[in-house]
């Protein structure tokens, strides 16, 4: 089970972008790979931290993760979502290096000793609709997405720059002394490799532009605005070793002809006539998981609400399903024939139409507040 995002950086929910970022430098100085050498323990402290900082580093991010924990993250592709998407130490340096500042030597990003680093492309992001129907189930989703890749029969030299190090190096003299700094390559990005060999149609990066068709599993329980990710699935990067970027997939929800959505909860407005609320019967209802057909008591009033436990949605965080409520609504005719005028004015002094509700009879608010409890 993964830690808390919080906890592991040491910090609080109230701390601002300043001080995560502050924490994460503490904790990837304290275990980078630089400093721990063949240290497994600390490898992996390190990339929790990066993860860590992959998410409440990003205003979006954080508020998603401060309302659904973990969960808001767990998608297709792996990696849990947003967080834990780091292939290896490289996607780390490459996405977070900067933040050690160019003046440490080995932790200017580049790891193992400052080596070149992998370039990632840059991500994609599409909207995905989904109905009622399909949130309850899960589904799965194939969408056509435009994408850069690798154009065919491109090919990449050694930077003459850097010679491949992905870095360059500086001496300057200081009142302390001469001190050494490295920086990424201007000429390469950091990547130790140039475009040689460029085909035609493609850009200056040896990319073109290209269709896909990508399969997305999309989980059940899902809410509007949530985004998961489908890794590996952005534009890639120019280089022979690089790392393509991610797909980000923003859920729409549709709204329903009939049913309405509170949570995992779903609400049904079921219209009878005074018969049927006098004499009783049974209606067919349809739900997001087919239809139910439910029995109307005798001398039903109007504002019950009926509950179909576990008939609702299931819940993304793993929390159980919600519950299928019906809001039964007693129809009035607007116009009455004249024998139906004269039935009703003859019943009006009857005392089995003259209102009389018992204590077992729950006000409206008693209702509502038994719904939400």
């Amino acid at each position: 089970m993964k830690r808390d995002y919080y906890e592991i950086l040491g910090i609080d929910k109230s701390a601002d972008a300043s001080a995560i970022k502050k924490a994460y430098r503490k904790k990837a100085i304290e275990f980078h790979p630089d400093k721990n050498p063949g240290d497994k323990e600390a490898e992996e402290k390190f990339k929790e931290a990066a993860e860590a900082y992959e998410v409440l580093s990003d205003a979006d991010k954080k508020a998603k993760y401060d309302q659904y924990g973990h969960a808001a993250f767990d998608g297709p592709g792996g990696g849990g979502g947003f967080g834990g998407g780091f292939n290896n130490m490289e996607d780390i340096f490459s996405q977070f290096g900067d933040i050690f500042g160019g003046g440490f030597g080995g932790f200017g990003g580049f790891g193992g000793g400052g080596g070149p680093r992998r370039a990632k492309g840059t991500s994609l992001r599409i909207k995905v609709k989904l109905t009622l129907e399909d949130i309850a189930n899960g589904v799965e989703k194939k969408v056509k997405v435009k994408r850069k890749v690798k154009a065919e029969g491109v090919t990449y030299k050694t930077c003459s720059t850097c010679n491949g190090t992905g870095q360059v190096t500086k001496i300057q003299n200081t009142i302390l002394g001469r001190m050494q700094t490295a920086a990424p390559c201007g000429s390469c990005g950091g990547s130790g490799q140039i475009l040689d060999h460029k085909p035609a149609g493609a850009d200056n990066d040896g990319l073109i532009l290209n269709e896909e068709t990508v399969s997305i599993k999309i989980p059940a329980g899902v809410t509007d605005g949530i985004q998961l990710k489908v890794s590996n699935k952005g534009n890639e990067a120019p280089g022979a070793n690089s790392l393509p970027g991610d797909l980000i997939v923003v859920i729409e929800e549709l709204e329903h002809e009939t049913l309405k959505r509170e949570g995992e909860n779903i609400h049904y407005d079921l219209y009878i006539s005074f018969s049927e609320a006098a004499l009783g019967g049974s209606k067919e209802i349809e739900t997001v998981n087919g239809k139910v057909r439910i029995k109307i008591e005798e001398g039903i009033q109007s504002g019950k609400i009926l509950r179909l436990k576990g008939k609702g949605l299931p819940s993304i965080q793993g929390y159980g399903t919600g519950d299928f409520l019906i809001h039964v609504n007693v129809w009035t005719p607007k116009k009455l024939s004249k024998e139906q005028r004269q039935f009703f004015e003859n019943m009006q002094q009857d005392e089995n139409f003259v209102p009389n509700p018992q204590k077992s009879d729950k006000s409206f608010f008693e209702k509502v507040k038994e719904m939400f409890s």
